[in-house]
């Protein structure tokens, strides 16, 4: 009867083990649902993604123009198209830098060396840790320094590296200056130029385009232009004497009729020479050229003004070579005033026109607080 008992419960045991084996072969056999087939990429039309927020450069000074590091999101109120909006953040970042530096010498009234010394004491204004760049055109626009924080690095690059050229064509040096800037945080950018402004034809950009370049990422300008100075050098040049009749009738009777080094002349005269102020030049083509030239400045700072006025940076205009050295502290205050501002705009980027404008004004909430920013900006086709 034992044996019984113990036969079937080793009967059991087998087909247990039996069944498993087979449930398992079961499972292996491939019988699970195939995943449904991924859509193909080329099925799918394109997605436009803005990312619905602005990102505002602000100059903060206080009454002596000094940068103010208290400003809150309480201090400031920003206006999109008239319409008030709500800001996320305010923040000070380290700058980005890109100095825009003209080397033409037309007339040989810019002075490449004049400028490498402007640059140089720029440089060394700027607030540690700021990435600083340098690129200097004339006929056309050469990179001499990718982003760096080496202040040395950079003078050492403007020592031995920028060289005097021709004509000068701020319009290409311009688009290339704002392709340096897509790696940049939008708010941090800052373009230095110095430069009279006037532009070659010729080359290979618009101004016009140059100029829309120059908006899209949205870079604070500040300018520090030739054009008064290299005016007041054309004045001086061109100021002479009325010359005389070239003969003096002072000399002593008797005197050796070689003695004034002219036996042609009689006893008592010397030839006189005739005077000048600066250098005088009698070639009609040259004297049209300078003309030409001083109507270009005129025109020239007048859009320099503009360009840095949109883009919230200001222009300087000095009078003479110890002037523009002096405005680098200037100019570095301005760079290192400047906060980012962030906003979400109440009217969605995604709703935006191609190419549409927004007018943006800012305004202090606190007595002696001063604030300056770009103009407005031109909403991107995707960002």
């Amino acid at each position: 009867m034992r044996m019984e008992r113990t036969y079937l419960r080793l009967l059991l045991v087998i087909l247990a083990v039996f069944c498993a084996c087979s449930i398992g072969a079961h499972a292996q056999s491939g019988s699970r649902p195939s995943p449904s087939p991924t859509p193909k990429s080329e099925d799918q039309e394109p997605i436009r993604v803005f990312t619905e927020e602005v990102r505002l450069p602000i100059a903060a000074t206080d009454t002596y123009g000094h940068y103010d590091p208290t400003l809150t999101s309480d201090d400031v109120l920003v206006l999109e198209d008239g319409q008030q909006q709500q800001i996320k953040s305010i923040q000070h970042q380290p700058a980005n830098v890109l100095l825009l530096l003209d080397v033409g010498n037309q007339l040989g009234l810019k002075d490449t060396n004049l400028t490498r010394d402007v640059a140089m004491r720029v440089i060394n204004s700027l607030f540690a840790g700021t990435q600083i760049g340098v690129m200097q055109f004339a006929m056309k626009p050469e990179l001499l320094q990718t982003w760096t924080t080496d202040k040395s690095g950079i003078v050492r690059v403007l020592k031995t590296k920028m060289i005097s050229g021709k004509s000068s064509r701020l319009s290409d040096a311009i688009a290339a200056a704002a392709e340096q800037f897509k790696g940049t945080p939008a708010g941090t950018r800052h373009i230095v130029i110095v430069s009279d402004g006037v532009d070659t034809p010729g080359g290979k950009v618009t101004m016009t385009n140059a100029l829309k370049q120059l908006n899209s990422i949205q870079a604070s300008v500040h300018i520090l232009s030739y054009t008064v100075l290299a005016r007041q050098e054309l004045e001086t040049q061109t100021k002479i004497w009325r010359p005389g009749d070239g003969i003096q009738r002072d000399g002593n009777p008797g005197s050796n009729p070689v003695a004034n080094g002219d036996p042609t002349l009689p006893p008592t005269a010397t030839r006189t020479p005739t005077f000048k102020i600066g250098s005088i030049d009698t070639d009609v083509a040259m004297r049209r050229k300078r003309k030409e030239y001083e109507r270009a400045t005129r025109q020239s700072e007048k859009q320099l003004t503009e360009i840095a006025e949109e883009s919230g940076g200001r222009i300087f205009l000095p009078t003479n070579s110890n002037e523009l050295l002096a405005q680098d502290e200037s100019i570095a205050r301005d760079i290192g005033s400047q906060y980012v501002v962030t906003y979400r705009p109440t009217r969605p980027l995604a709703a935006a026109k191609p190419g549409e404008y927004r007018k943006v004004e800012v305004a202090s909430r606190r007595v002696g607080l001063y604030l300056r920013s770009r103009r407005g900006y031109v909403v991107p086709d995707n960002q």
